[in-house]
């Protein structure tokens, strides 16, 4: 396979088409994007574009066109962070960059690495940007030389998490075929409703949040995928009962989880820190009343549960009650606990609890689930939908251990995104018990 270049060919920035969006009110953030940190989260949406009498330069000029009608609905992507309290300058517009790509979409996903997905987003995946007032969304459109698109975004994370984006993506993609009905009307107001903004927030809980999310290390990032069956045996080994039908997420997660666990143990053994699992949790469904599925924001929080690395391994099934209680955790009740006013309260609480954890004498590791499935799958432009979604490419050097479940190819099975330490990478890729169930890396073909 020839060396994969990606060439930018042009840079312009795709503005509303309504240029008289300043009148509206700025949107206000929520408490929850306040402490999000200002990162760009990559996806990267293969279409192989089979119909050859499709003009690609036509299909490029329409999906600007499309974005920028686009912009007029989710105006706020289209905007600049001020005093991370709100947005406004709505007309500040959506970098967009056309890229040319030296290969073929089939030799490439063939011989796909990981890293060569940096090459399809504008931006670094999950480095810490200092600059708040960063374009909240950036689009690449790279060309393959079969005529093939690859779709790639870099998202801020401060204004959105990964429903906001399918939201946008869905509603963009209605736009361009021309189906308004399929446009997902966002929501402005419910997020910073149910968790309004603190004028005055304390510095100290954005440090404890940057401390959840980066540390100075090494890090790799590896594609898994899980098959079915690997999948249903490893559910059947998870049972308890407790749950005694884990779903699964709860299944792989915890699988991960107890194998990264051990890679941590084999690199520093006789290591008495604790190792803690925190599971991202959409708290829409969970609000009361529920909020709706285009609530603009991060309508999420993190669920977690720990184990000592001192103690006794433990069993896949233990682990399951661990993250299911977690995760139970967040039921209506809680939720709701979480909201207005007086939920600062118990998020304050959190912080400090955070902030006693990272500064005690012996520091935790922390691994961060997080699941992607079925926000993107769906996304038709008219070529139908994605064969394939990268999900991370090369990350920043200060990152935490991350984990991204995505579809696999024509949706059979489960792909983890691994982001870890190098070293415990390594004793991870020759583990033979994980390897027993995770396949690394395998090749994409897009002939079926």
């Amino acid at each position: 396979m020839v060396k994969v270049e990606v060439t930018i060919i042009l840079k312009e920035t795709i503005k509303p088409s309504t240029p008289t969006l300043n009148h509206l009110k700025p949107y206000k953030l929520t408490l929850l994007d306040q402490v999000t940190p200002a990162t760009y989260v990559p996806a990267v949406l293969f279409f192989p574009m089979t119909d050859l009498n499709l003009d690609v330069s036509q299909i490029i000029a329409q999906l600007k066109n499309s974005l920028s009608d686009t912009l007029n609905i989710y105006y706020p992507l289209s905007g600049s962070i001020k005093d991370n309290l709100f947005i406004h300058d709505f007309n500040m517009g959506v970098p967009f960059l056309e890229a040319h790509v030296n290969c073929s979409m089939s030799e490439f996903l063939k011989h796909q690495e990981t890293e060569l997905l940096s090459l399809f987003v504008p931006y670094r995946a999950f480095c810490k940007e200092s600059d708040i007032t960063i374009s909240q969304i950036v689009v690449q459109l790279n060309v393959f030389v079969c005529g093939g698109i690859a779709i790639g975004l870099s998202y801020s994370h401060k204004i959105g998490d990964a429903a906001t984006m399918s939201a946008f993506l869905h509603s963009w993609a209605a736009i361009f075929i021309g189906s308004p009905e399929k446009v997902r009307s966002p929501n402005f107001s419910e997020g910073s409703t149910m968790f309004p903004p603190r004028d005055s927030l304390p510095q100290k809980y954005i440090a404890t949040m940057d401390n959840l999310w980066f540390k100075e290390g090494d890090y790799v990032t590896r594609r898994f995928v899980f098959h079915d069956k690997a999948i249903t045996t490893l559910r059947a080994e998870a049972k308890s009962e407790l749950v005694p039908n884990p779903t699964r997420i709860e299944a792989l997660t915890c699988f991960i989880w107890k194998h990264c666990m051990a890679a941590s143990k084999a690199k520093s053994p006789g290591s008495k820190k604790t190792f803690i699992m925190v599971q991202a949790v959409n708290l829409r469904a969970r609000m009361k009343p529920q909020l709706s599925d285009a609530s603009i924001g991060n309508i999420f929080w993190w669920a977690s549960a720990g184990a000592d690395l001192a103690m006794e391994e433990r069993e896949l099934n233990e682990l399951v009650d661990l993250v299911h209680e977690s995760i139970a955790g967040f039921d209506t009740d809680c939720a709701e606990s979480l909201q207005a006013d007086e939920g600062f309260s118990t998020f304050s609480n959190y912080f400090d609890y955070l902030q006693d954890v990272f500064f005690a004498e012996v520091k935790p590791d922390v691994c961060a689930f997080t699941s992607w499935l079925r926000f993107f799958n769906e996304i038709d432009f008219g070529w139908g939908k994605p064969f394939w979604i990268g999900i991370l490419g090369k990350v920043g050097p200060k990152f935490r251990n991350l984990i991204i479940f995505g579809e696999t190819p024509r949706g059979i099975g489960i792909e983890a995104w691994l982001t870890i330490d190098e070293k415990e990478m390594g004793i991870l890729e020759n583990d033979p018990e994980f390897l027993a169930f995770a396949s690394l890396n395998p090749s994409i073909s897009i002939s079926t």
